[in-house]
């Protein structure tokens, strides 16, 4: 039996496992545990380690709030994992995968997120492990804000430290996301203290969840309230069990509705403490900023599904009841305004209440942003290549459509992981192992050439990939909303 690789690091030895011919490192530490005098801190170096720190389990899942039920577990929250095609080689591409969800959780341990394809394809392949819910994006005023982004940046600076030692290129990063990880990478393409730690980005349903200080102050003033802390302060929330102070922000999630007209917008995105655009940690939101020319683009792949919100409908129970009254409500609330309702009622003539209702929340809550952030690269220097997943899941006899979250087993490659089966189903039929490797190719070619392997977006051209059955690059297929949009940035979350 070969001997297990070991790869010596800025902080230490460590030691991984040998496995599907790539070598995989979990659970290494970038930062040290966020607790005690470090919690609501921006994270602190790792300490180092003599001898060799076995690096074959995934790190501690950091407190999630969602309506799950997770075992607490340590608190050596801060690592990350390394899947590399050898260790001993040199200039391997190297993809950081961002794996947030909602601000709410962040499992570089699931399934989903497996590099062995990505491995074999000879891409050295970083997940990471980053505070979120209250730990990461309470606004505390006594505490850094948006310490969920800083903990990125730490990962990426142990990139650039260590990851020549795993065969990567330190040259050669691109940053990745799906949902709050795409937001993530929208975010960190816009902060200062990124800079010159990537070179390319991946960005799948991009949301535009960031809140005004003003309003994240009120919000976490009341979460405080609701737990009985003296103030909203890291000083009065240190003591409470971060697992507690996790269920208890899924509980208040779940009330958001009863703030719709304190707090806007916000009560629709099912996180109440989401990035803050706060002026110094991220100075403003990625789509003014890069089309100021106060950000620079990059090589970007960026694109969404067509139905996004219709994952969130069918879970909720919500899906096929949509009433007239909600669909007002909306496209009140999410629709730009002045003039929104009436601009999407001409749009789509034949649409009812459900159609309304799904379009433009899918429009507000990711559509717009992902095409927005496109046009946005391009117009700072960048180049972007758009994709829209029209490709129908099978689960639920079709009722999922293009739904949210699909494109990630079809790019990881990991159609038998948990999520994988649930959208697609035990025996992936063979549409979906042929786009699962249509996807995986634009993304190995990417992330080593910057070239996605389809025309870049342009101004007045908007060519997009559309991923399907048969796939093809034509014009965007969401004109009418595009055009609904024109001029309106998705804006940060503030008072009603």
């Amino acid at each position: 039996m070969s001997e297990q690789p070991k790869v010596r690091t800025t902080e230490g030895v460590v030691q991984g496992r040998r496995r599907q011919g790539h070598a995989v490192f979990r659970g290494i530490p970038y930062a040290q545990p966020p607790v005690g005098a470090l919690r609501f801190a921006a994270p602190a170096p790792p300490h180092r380690w003599e001898g060799t720190r076995q690096a074959a389990e995934f790190g501690p899942v950091v407190p999630l709030s969602l309506p799950i039920d997770v075992p607490p577990q340590g608190t050596d929250w801060l690592t990350l994992n390394v899947g590399t095609p050898d260790p001993g080689a040199a200039g391997l591409p190297v993809l950081v995968w961002i794996p947030v969800g909602g601000y709410l959780a962040a499992a570089s341990s699931d399934p989903m997120y497996d590099p062995a394809a990505l491995a074999e394809a000879g891409i050295v392949v970083v997940t990471i492990n980053c505070r979120v819910g209250a730990e990461g994006f309470a606004f505390l005023d006594d505490a850094p804000p948006n310490r969920g982004f800083l903990d990125q940046i730490a990962a990426l600076e142990w990139v650039q430290r260590n990851i020549a030692a795993f065969g990567g290129d330190p040259g050669r990063v691109t940053v990745g996301g799906l949902s709050a990880g795409a937001g993530s990478v929208a975010a960190l393409l816009t902060m200062k203290s990124a800079r010159g730690l990537f070179r390319r980005a991946i960005a799948h349903s991009v949301p535009g969840l960031y809140s005004t200080p003003a309003l994240a102050r009120q919000v976490t003033a009341a979460f405080a309230d609701r737990l009985g802390a003296a103030a909203p302060t890291a000083e009065a929330l240190r003591d409470i069990d971060p697992w507690h102070l996790a269920a208890e922000l899924t509980s208040f999630n779940a009330g958001l509705h009863a703030y719709r007209e304190s707090w806007g917008r916000l009560t629709e995105a099912g996180t109440a403490l989401c990035p803050v655009v706060d002026g110094e940690v991220l100075p403003e939101t990625p789509w003014p900023a890069l089309t100021g020319a106060r950000a620079s683009g990059i090589e970007l792949l960026v694109g969404h599904a067509r139905d996004e919100f219709r994952y969130f409908s069918v879970v909720s129970g919500r899906y096929g009841t949509f009433t007239e009254e909600d669909a007002h409500a909306a496209l009140e609330l999410l629709a730009p305004q002045p003039g929104g309702e009436r601009a999407y009622r001409a749009a789509f003539p034949q649409a009812g209440p459900e159609e309304l209702v799904e379009t433009v929340y899918s429009d507000a809550l990711f559509r717009m942003p992902s095409q927005k952030l496109a046009e946005a690269n391009a117009a700072a220097g960048g180049t972007s290549y758009l994709f829209e997943l029209c490709w129908v899941a099978p689960a639920l006899g079709g009722i999922l459509g293009a739904c949210h979250s699909l494109d990630l087993p079809l790019a990881f490659g990991t159609l038998d992981s948990p999520v994988g089966t649930q959208l697609i189903g035990e025996e992936p039929v063979p549409e979906a192992v042929a786009l699962s490797r249509e996807f995986q190719e634009a993304w190995v070619r990417f992330v080593t050439t910057g070239d996605a392997g389809w025309h870049a977006h342009r101004p007045g051209g908007h060519l997009t990939r559309v991923l399907d059955a048969e796939s093809k690059t034509l014009p965007y297929p969401e004109q009418a909303s595009r055009q609904i949009w024109e001029g309106h940035f998705p804006a940060p979350f503030d008072h009603a």
